[in-house]
């Protein structure tokens, strides 16, 4: 892909060399910048798959393009690590809200790196790329973070990035995950209640047959 600095205006190269300088000596928790000296719109990154989700223990490779209407128009996202998720195609395009309809300008990009992080944890399947993971996210959860787990295992091994950070906003909802407290545990979890409640109902029933 051919480099976009020539079209960009020179404040707007020094606000995105400032900023990531910045993100390269102060990650967000769980990421790491890989500046790219001769394409400073090429913005490559590690994102460590988040605890207690099927990407945990994965390393995975992702980059930013910034294109020539940057920061009017957004970045593009992309995985270079192959992952199994709903909101990444097969090629590694990202669809989040904040890479199109959400984006303004003044977002920045340690937001855009945040808010990827995150759909690690929340993955959203009704704006799927992956037809099949997000299907398989609804209907069969088990079977979603096993093919998940899978691929982390097989592409995405790598030494840790982590340094703990109690101000990282995914933190929490990383835990709640990893509690099994997390929105699609929850829901399994409710699953799992009523089949419960009607075996017993059942059960109820044939105990008042046989009186």
């Amino acid at each position: 892909m051919n480099s976009n600095v020539e079209n960009l205006p020179p404040h707007i190269i020094r606000q995105v060399y400032k900023e990531v300088s910045t993100l390269t000596s102060d990650p967000p928790e769980g990421i790491k910048i890989i500046p790219n000296e001769e394409d400073i719109t090429d913005v490559q990154v590690s994102i460590e798959g988040p605890e207690g989700t099927p990407y945990a223990g994965g390393i995975f490779r992702m980059k930013l393009i910034l294109g020539k209407d940057f920061p009017a128009a957004p970045p593009k996202g992309y995985f270079l690590t192959k992952i199994f998720h709903p909101n990444v195609s097969n090629n590694g395009e990202i669809c989040v809200n904040v890479l199109k309809k959400d984006w303004k300008a003044d977002l920045g990009i340690r937001h855009v790196l945040l808010t990827i992080k995150c759909l690690l944890i929340h993955p959203n399947p009704e704006s799927a790329l992956n037809e099949e993971a997000g299907r398989l996210l609804l209907e069969n959860y088990e079977e979603y973070a096993s093919r998940a787990r899978l691929m982390t295992e097989i592409h995405a091994q790598g030494s840790s990035l982590r340094s703990k950070d109690a101000t990282d906003p995914c933190s929490s909802a990383s835990a709640a995950v990893a509690a099994g407290d997390g929105p699609m545990a929850k829901k399994h979890a409710g699953d799992r209640d009523k089949k419960l409640a009607a075996k017993k109902k059942t059960d109820k029933k044939r105990a008042l047959r046989r009186l």
